[in-house]
């Protein structure tokens, strides 16, 4: 008589295989036995005008705000122009003649900026008075077209 091709771990395994799928139909079969049925009007789901979700229709009686397409704000509002005066007026804390640069303190907020002879119209030590404009730099706000006050 010939061996059996399959062996004892093969049979183990197709007991398993079959358990799992009698599991998986038993499970099906009660999920369908407990449901209340799959009727669209009880899947549905309805928001209200403040957002809330709930599964009772509006009602239709209730007056509606009407909002304007214009009114609504989508983003950071446009700024208004501020026409503020360009030209700063400050002291020199600190000027390296040999380097060409230096910093400027403002005498209305104490805010220090960083100056270069590059943009110095004037000859400027430590504590001169000058006045002068602020652009955008790589570091931050830089002091142009500095000037000694008189």
């Amino acid at each position: 008589m010939a061996r059996s091709s399959e062996t004892f771990g093969k049979k183990e395994q197709k007991k398993k295989k079959q358990m799992k799928k009698k599991d998986k139909m038993m499970r099906k079969e009660e999920r369908r036995s407990n449901s209340e049925g799959g009727d669209l009007d009880k899947m549905m789901a309805y928001v209200d005008e403040n957002g809330q979700i709930s599964d009772t229709p509006p009602d239709p009686t209730v007056k509606k705000k009407v909002i304007k397409a214009e009114n609504i704000e989508i983003g950071v509002p446009k700024k208004e122009d501020v026409v503020y005066d360009p030209i700063h007026h400050g002291r020199v804390s600190f000027f390296e003649h040999s380097k060409g640069y230096g910093f400027i303190k403002e005498n209305d907020s104490q805010e220090s900026y960083f100056v270069h002879i590059n943009n110095c119209n004037d000859e400027i030590t430590e504590g001169n008075n000058v006045s002068y404009e602020l652009e955008k730099g790589p570091k931050g706000m830089v002091a142009v077209k500095v000037s000694l006050e008189k």
